[in-house]
């Protein structure tokens, strides 16, 4: 019998820059960034080709836009539009779990649920590599802009801001207009989250100036790389690109920005994608840096959970 001690892996480290680091978990995410049409059979026939080919160019984890089967039809309020929506399980589960399955990658999807008669979610589903659904997620800020009339079609989520475990990691999925809000984003992290996902939809107002259409676009980015600098966490956000008409005609329609990014824990850009082309990317995200970025800014650590119970009133008058 050896009487050799040894480590266990988790106890090997490298040194790198402050202190030591343990090795790396990569982590290989494929992005997804497309210009839907109105013929959903063509979209899901491009997806599908997308995830195929991100998944050989070996992607572990493909996320796709927000309600990536169809146009945005949120311009407009429409009840024919409510011919779109699917119950979960269904046959978008079935088709992209068949895919999952066949190559081997676990894929974010985002749908239009029909839960029952009169009862819709704006619903992200995650689909592990057997086929099998480890989780979905009902997002739960709805807006209601012009052009967004989101409020018309989706009851705000009650499943709560829980975590999906995968095989992968432990994923915090959230859906668009939650990517304004730091109480979501933090909520996943406090629950051990290794990455905050955010399938979007969102663009540019014909009417607004230039200007202002890139002060909007670089808030969007900010907001989020600002979670994962508060939280220690990587962000991906997927957004759709190319422009959508307005089906009634009141607006100019919609010219989605496109701009899908991967940020490290540190806020720190890692991809950005075109604003205004298709892209498919495949990104590497070392999951153990929020370990070291953690020890470094324990911002954990120093929250004052105490002082902060008013946080939950809507307003403090």
């Amino acid at each position: 019998m050896s009487s050799v001690w040894e480590l266990p892996l988790c106890f090997h480290t490298k040194a790198e820059g402050r202190g030591r680091r343990l090795l790396m978990k990569e982590l290989k995410i494929g992005i997804l960034q497309q210009h839907n049409v109105a013929d959903t059979r063509t979209n899901m026939k491009r997806l599908a080709e997308g995830i195929a080919d991100l998944t050989h160019r070996g992607a572990e984890l493909v996320i796709l836009q927000e309600l990536h089967n169809s146009l945005y039809f949120c311009q407009t309020e429409s009840v024919e539009n409510f011919d779109l929506a699917e119950p979960i399980p269904g046959p978008s589960t079935d088709f992209y779990g068949n895919l999952a399955r066949e190559l081997g990658v676990i894929i974010v999807a985002s749908l239009f649920e029909k839960r029952a008669t009169g009862l819709y979610h704006n619903t992200a589903v995650v689909i592990e590599k057997d086929g099998s659904i480890a989780g979905k997620y009902r997002k739960m800020h709805i807006p209601d802009d012009p052009a967004y009339y989101e409020k018309f079609y989706f009851t705000p989520g009650d499943l709560g801001f829980h975590p999906v475990d995968t095989s992968v990691g432990r994923l915090g999925v959230l859906v668009c207009w939650d990517q304004w809000y730091p109480e979501a984003a933090r909520l996943m992290a406090l629950q051990g989250v290794e990455i905050l996902v955010y399938p979007t939809a969102i663009g540019y107002e014909s009417s607004d100036t230039d200007e202002e259409k890139q002060r909007q676009r670089e808030a969007w980015t900010t907001v989020m790389r600002g979670h994962a600098v508060a939280n220690g966490l990587p962000v991906i956000a997927v957004n759709r690109v190319g422009y959508e008409p307005d089906p009634s005609g009141l607006t100019g329609g919609i010219q989605f920005w496109g701009s899908s990014f991967a940020a490290g824990p540190q806020g720190e850009l890692l991809y950005r994608a075109s604003e205004s082309k298709e892209e498919s990317v495949v990104v590497s995200i070392n999951l153990d840096h929020s370990e070291q970025v953690r020890r470094w800014w324990p911002f954990l650590r120093d929250r004052r959970i105490e002082e902060y119970g008013a946080i939950t009133k809507r307003f403090i008058d």
